[in-house]
Parts: C-alpha cells; structure tokens; sequence
C-alpha cells in the first residue's frame, strides 16, 4: 500500500512506540524521515539512529529516550502542522515557539530541514512540518 504521507507515518509510528516504551522503532528511510530524525537526535529526543536493509527497503531504526524511574518517555507529544492537503509555511519572524522555547518546531527550509531555533539563527523561513515536545 502506498503512503502518500510520509511525516505522518513517521511521527505515528514514534507516537506509538514511545506510548508502549519500545526500545527501538523501524521507519521506512527517505531523505526527509533522514534529516527530521536527525533534528530529534541533535534535540535529544532519540538517542541513536541507525539503518537496516538495502535499496528500496531500506529502514531507519531509531532508539528512543526515556527518564526517570517509572520510563517516561522524552516524547510527550507530536503534532503534524503542514499537511499534504494545507501547507503551513512561517517567515522568520513568523516561526512558532512551541511551548514557550521548551519544545521544537521542525521546519523544513531553503538551507534543509532544521529546529525553530535553529531557522531564527540562519534567518530563515519555511514549511512548518511538525511540533514536538
């Protein structure tokens, strides 16, 4: 079956490993699955990204974060913004701070796909794909 959506295939099925505490998760490998959980691991929501497989059915595994006693999960939440039905594009000074600067916008710009913060630094805009904190 084709996915016509691959970002919101990527951050469900984030979503739901960290809600069942998985270790690890598989994700079909694109560059864009490749450059937003790079952003994740240099924001310190997942603590490694590694790939299986070969050609087209290459997958990214990524292993996720927990804290503290009981496991919680660093991903509380994940929310898709730019859909393939309504694109969501933010200049500059129109980037959102998610949380109030304690969680991540990941927007994808002219200079690649980067955090809000990091996007406010190089001066630029883009499509706002997803927020996560």
């Amino acid at each position: 079956m084709a996915n016509h959506d691959p970002i919101s295939d990527m951050l469900t099925r984030i979503r739901n490993a960290s809600e069942k505490r998985h270790e690890r998760t598989k994700i079909p490998a694109s560059r864009m699955t490749r450059s937003i959980a790079k952003v994740l691991q240099q924001e310190g929501f997942i603590s490694e990204i590694s790939e299986e497989g070969e050609g087209v059915r290459t997958q990214l595994v990524l292993a996720l974060k927990y804290s503290g006693k009981h496991r919680l999960p660093t991903i509380r939440s994940m929310q898709r913004v730019s859909k393939p039905g309504l694109r969501i594009y933010k200049n500059t000074r129109g980037l959102p701070k998610v949380l109030g600067g304690l969680g991540v916008a990941i927007i994808s710009t002219s200079k690649g796909v980067m955090s809000d913060r990091d996007a406010r630094r190089e001066g630029v805009g883009g499509e706002v794909l997803c927020y996560v904190y």
